[in-house]
């Protein structure tokens, strides 16, 4: 079962909080939970790099030089917006009418700063607020489906999954994964044109003998993963030896997040919002301070 703290009652003593992000966003949340107290670790399980195939870096220069055919574009996190980006794109054209979509304020704060340089002003933003009670495509979609009609063209920057949901739409089929999915069926049956572009790959982080042993140190009572994408809990359940999570708590930042560390073996699993305020209300909640 999944909670969500509401008391301070029956408080576990926390000796190792696991970040387990990306680098460098994972750095900047240990610094802030420290910060407040609290023992954070990065230990990030997934691995950013530049799309790992020809067709990939291929589809990734046309759409930085055509970003304006799209008549909206869907980044899925910080990082799409940052590799994308990265490299610099063709410069806005006077008609380009483009909106750009963001799963969350996260998101969206990358986006503004990234499209400032092309003269584009933060109104063309459409995210969820900040105090939404998920950040994901579900709640992104109220907020954009007036701008979806047939002839419309979707773009989705993401990162490269190893996962494919099945769908008889080759187009959908390429950018699909979790609430994307549902978020291009949307897309599709209001009559828009969905592609996909990879910005960046992501891979599981080669591990030494010390990673080894750090995290078969963290699977105890004492220990809580903090847990923002179910990559990172594949990379956990890929160990072999397979370790065992039963003692350990998950704080995950999303219900399909929880469904994967139940799954995982996790013997607590808690949710809470995706931000340093909300995660560190959380802990005061369930955990007390070295």
């Amino acid at each position: 079962m999944v909670e969500h703290l509401a008391t301070t009652a029956g408080r576990t003593r926390l000796e190792r909080l696991v970040v387990t992000r990306p680098e460098p966003g994972a750095l900047a949340w240990v610094e802030a939970l420290r910060a407040k107290g609290w023992p954070a670790h990065a230990h990030p399980l997934i691995d950013i790099t530049a799309p790992q195939t020809p067709e990939d870096t291929a589809t990734l220069h046309h759409w930085r030089r055509h970003w304006g055919q799209a008549d909206a574009m869907l980044f899925v996190s910080a990082a799409a917006v940052e590799h994308f980006f990265a490299q610099g794109v063709a410069a806005a054209l006077p008609a380009s009418r483009t909106r750009f979509w963001a799963p969350g304020p996260g998101t969206a704060r990358q986006l503004a700063r990234a499209i400032a340089p092309l003269g584009l002003a933060q109104d063309r933003i459409d995210a969820p607020p900040e105090d939404a009670r998920q950040f994901d495509s579900e709640h992104l979609w109220p907020l954009v489906s007036s701008q979806v009609a047939p002839g419309r063209l979707v773009l989705i920057v993401r990162g490269a999954s190893s996962h494919v949901t099945e769908n008889d739409n080759a187009d959908t089929a390429a950018v699909a994964g979790n609430g994307r999915t549902w978020l291009i069926e949307q897309c599709v049956a209001a009559g828009a044109t969905v592609r996909g572009c990879v910005a960046y790959a992501r891979r599981a982080p080669v591990l030494s003998d010390a990673d080894h042993a750090w995290i078969q140190a963290a699977t105890g009572e004492n220990s809580l993963w903090l847990f923002s994408s179910s990559q990172a809990l594949t990379t956990l359940q890929g160990l072999r030896p397979p370790l065992a999570w039963t003692q350990a708590s998950a704080l995950v930042t999303h219900p399909r997040i929880a469904l994967t560390a139940q799954r995982a073996g996790f013997g607590r699993v808690v949710q809470t919002r995706p931000t340093v305020a909300d995660v560190a209300r959380t802990l005061e909640s369930g955990w007390t301070r070295p």
